[in-house]
């Protein structure tokens, strides 16, 4: 007989199976990024679907998306039913325009980190090869040119 998977976790099954800590998943719980329901027990429990979520914040939190805006695509999933691949792919429509112009960003930052940024320190009077005379200065205070490509 084979054992069918459980239909929920607890707070310690979801840790072992999504690789987040228990601490994390609770505070993913307080900012409302994903919802357990209590047993008469008040022990959580989590449905099978908080998998795919936990994953999902991971990915996007890992690639410098903000706890908010993650909560607020989350938020656009359904309630009392698991997500569909149809709805995954709305969701990854709201943000591929986003993602793209990080990617392009990244991209730009990579390809010119070695080039003078304008960080401040190489905007003083005294570095006569990357501004000489301290001419971006007049443009204003701290990176200058990382602001010109990303404004």
């Amino acid at each position: 007989m084979v054992a069918l998977p459980p239909r929920e976790f607890s707070v310690g099954q979801l840790s072992a199976r999504s690789g987040v800590a228990v601490s994390a998943l609770h505070f993913y719980e307080r900012e409302g990024l994903i919802t357990s329901r209590r047993t008469s027990g008040n022990q959580r429990r989590y449905s099978r679907d908080t998998l795919r979520r936990v994953a999902f914040i991971r990915i996007s939190h890992r690639v410098g998306i903000p706890l908010a805006t993650i909560r607020e695509a989350l938020a656009t999933l359904p309630d009392g039913r698991t997500p569909t691949k149809k709805d995954w792919a709305r969701l990854s429509r709201f943000w591929r325009d986003d993602l793209s112009s990080r990617i392009d960003e990244l991209t730009s930052l990579r390809d010119h980190l070695t080039d003078c940024i304008g960080c401040g320190c190489l905007s003083l009077s005294g570095c006569l090869l990357a501004n000489p005379g301290d001419r971006l200065a007049v443009d204003g205070a701290g990176p200058r040119r990382v602001f010109e490509t990303f404004p």
